[in-house]
């Protein structure tokens, strides 16, 4: 299932005008979008597309799994990855040889992998403060994106690949996967028909017990040398420290280059209440938590809450997470007339409808005679036929062929626009910068519609 919010020309229409050329981190990556399309081919409605793999950690190899489910059916081939680190890129040639049956070209910088006119697009898994200006370089020069959330952990470089893709032609898919999972296509559907009436609160908790991206004994900390890789690259402008493994691989626990909770989980989480509430970016927004379960070498915390209100719509979204217990996952959609409910953490599609005005004592325990309770019409189970009408899975693959197929036929029909698009990523952007900033702030944040600008007074008019 598919389903795009704008053709290409209103897509284009929604936002101001972008940049024509841009100049990315303080000169360490430069491209233009008129200097490089000579390297941008047409691709035929059934002509095979070549992809390349930017950022070859962990992530890059659930995308090369992605696209193995769907090499066949949407003609895909892969012919290049490129990492700055050594290992790291061979790796991914030999995981790439053995799932696809051929040699790819390996490439240390990414400017080389983008003078490749046999690249069509390109997939990147790059840290999270790196995801903003790699996508301005990758569609600057002519090459369509998939590109990894969260989008930025800045407002400025969250501005710069908006703009930079709007600039272009390129198709961008952001990796917010669940926006082209078919349930919660069904349940924005359902916030869409009225049937919950006024929605004025969103809820989601969604937790863990682990040191989160934190491993003791990370092998590939152990492994890497400097001299195997380009510490100033990676950096990508921000300001020089020495070389360290940890930040290198470990960099979502660290404040300079994510917001960890906020930039990873929250960032899924805003972008869910936009897709379902067609809303784009809160207007306030504070936060609160701590390093509380994990006192380790983490400068991000591991127990975190944060309150945002969406004043046009008039409701309040609460999101939360906890690193030391993972009971009581769940997500609520609260309106007058009804509540949805997803019963699991990010990505759950085993979504129920609960009706308002029911004698429902212990509200969640409905469960409780789960099958009499559905069959007397006091709850409804939402599902779609990808998932044979039944209820569906609490946990769901984060490697989603649904959304690696919606952005692969965007592609080839070149007037639709992804379920992720670029407007998905600076909304998502600004929610998870503006929950980080609230947190280490200790206030109130507001978003300046007008000015783009998050600021620390009400905005009047």
């Amino acid at each position: 299932m598919s389903e795009n919010i704008f053709t290409r020309r209103n897509f284009i229409g929604k936002t101001t005008a972008g940049l024509a050329s841009v100049a990315i981190g303080a000169g360490v990556l430069k491209t233009s979008t008129s200097s490089a399309a000579s390297y941008n081919r047409i691709i035929g409605a059934n002509e095979r597309i070549n992809i390349a793999f930017l950022g070859c950690g962990s992530r890059s190899e659930d995308h090369q799994s992605m696209v193995k489910t769907s090499e066949k059916d949407k003609n895909l081939a892969v012919v290049a990855v490129c990492d700055i680190w050594k290992l790291n890129k061979e790796k991914a040639a030999a995981n790439c040889k053995k799932l696809f049956g051929n040699d790819v070209k390996q490439f240390k910088y990414s400017e080389d992998l983008l003078k490749m006119p046999e690249v069509d697009a390109v997939m990147v898994g790059t840290g999270d403060f790196q995801h903003a200006k790699i996508l301005a370089e990758v569609v600057g020069a002519g090459k369509d994106c998939y590109c990894e959330k969260p989008m930025a952990i800045d407002v400025a470089d969250a501005k710069l690949a908006r703009n930079s893709v709007l600039a272009s032609k390129q198709i961008v898919q952001m990796g917010s996967q669940w926006v082209s999972d078919p349930i919660q296509l069904k349940v924005r559907a359902m916030i869409r028909s009225g049937r919950l009436g006024q929605i004025t609160k969103i809820e989601q908790v969604w937790n863990d017990n682990e040191p989160r991206w934190h491993v003791p004994s990370d092998p590939d900390v152990a492994a890497i040398r400097e001299a195997d890789t380009d510490w100033n690259r990676w950096l990508l402008g921000k300001p020089y420290e020495p070389f360290n493994p940890w930040k290198y691989f470990e960099f979502r626990i660290f404040r300079e280059y994510s917001g960890g909770i906020t930039s990873q989980w929250m960032s899924h989480g805003a972008g869910l209440v936009h897709f379902y509430t067609d809303t784009a970016i809160p207007d306030s927004m504070v936060a609160n938590g701590g390093i509380f379960g994990w006192p380790d070498i983490r400068q991000n915390p591991d127990t975190f809450q944060a309150l945002a209100t969406y004043d046009d719509a008039k409701f309040l979204y609460s999101y939360a997470s906890n690193y030391a217990s993972m009971f009581g996952d769940y997500t609520c959609i609260r309106g007058k007339e009804g509540t949805l409910f997803a019963h699991g953490g990010e990505g759950s599609s085993r979504w129920f409808f609960i009706p308002e005005h029911q004698d429902l004592p212990g509200g969640f325990d409905f469960y409780e005679g789960m099958k009499e309770t559905i069959k007397s019409g006091k709850a409804e189970v939402i599902t779609a036929e990808e998932y044979g009408m039944q209820m569906g899975p609490v946990n769901v693959d984060d490697n989603s062929k649904y959304h690696l197929d919606n952005w692969i036929d965007c592609m080839r029909n070149r007037d639709l626009v992804p379920n992720g698009h670029i407007h998905t990523g600076f909304w998502h952007s600004i929610a998870s910068i503006m929950a980080t900033q609230a947190y280490r702030e200790g206030k109130k944040l507001y978003w300046d519609r007008t000015k783009e600008e998050i600021v620390d007074k009400p905005v009047i008019g």
